[in-house]
């Protein structure tokens, strides 16, 4: 099927948040239907890399003690560790040259959900005079839902793309989409979600 193109521009940002292998299917804490998001992220960046649209691609990149691993008193299980295959990007993302990465909760002591907390992602945005943020990945109701809150926090025009991400649990994505819409947060949703964004501007 073809897809409708979001219209992205030179001054946006698209930011692909976490799609690591422990996030995926058999990983050590896998997202509900995380593969499904593939496809469409992977449209999306090809869109950007067209459209001379700055891409970012954020992962967690943990010590083996951090504070969030169920072993320390945390409330997950040991995932993304630096240096280990669970911490890689999933072999079906595309990412071309020029993307910009991002390692974020790189501190033992120290969650870090946001892209932007304790990182310098703002800042390079800003230098390169980017004013909107596109934003996919996982997962829906932490790392993408902080994100954005925070992105929109910063003054950029936030939007997140519903069909390029998933919540650890439904209950979970309600919440966090409630919470980004609060936050000013543009969630588009299916059907016209992720191609159609005059569509919102209409609406």
């Amino acid at each position: 099927m073809m897809r409708k193109k979001i219209g992205l521009r030179s001054t946006d940002a698209l930011l692909v948040v976490d799609l690591q292998l422990d996030f995926f299917a058999g990983g050590k804490l896998a997202v509900p239907r995380a593969e499904e998001i593939l496809p469409v992220v992977n449209d999306v960046i090809d869109e950007a890399r067209r459209s001379g649209t700055q891409i970012i691609v954020s992962r967690d990149w943990h010590p083996p003690d951090h504070v969030s691993f169920a072993a320390q008193g945390g409330e997950w299980p040991q995932h993304c560790v630096r240096g280990t295959r669970g911490a890689e990007f999933h072999p079906e993302l595309r990412l071309p040259p020029g993307a910009l990465f991002v390692s974020k909760a790189k501190r033992a002591e120290r969650e870090q959900y946001s892209d932007f907390d304790g990182t310098s992602l703002a800042e390079e945005l800003r230098r390169r005079a980017i004013d909107r943020i596109f934003i996919v990945g996982l997962a829906e109701d932490f790392c993408v839902k902080c994100s954005a809150i925070d992105a929109a926090r910063l003054g950029f025009e936030t939007h997140v793309l519903r069909a390029a991400t998933r919540p650890v649990t439904r209950e979970g994505g309600e919440r966090a989409r409630a919470e980004m819409r609060a936050a000013g947060v543009t969630v588009i949703e299916p059907p016209c979600a992720p191609y159609d964004i005059d569509h919102i501007a209409r609406t």
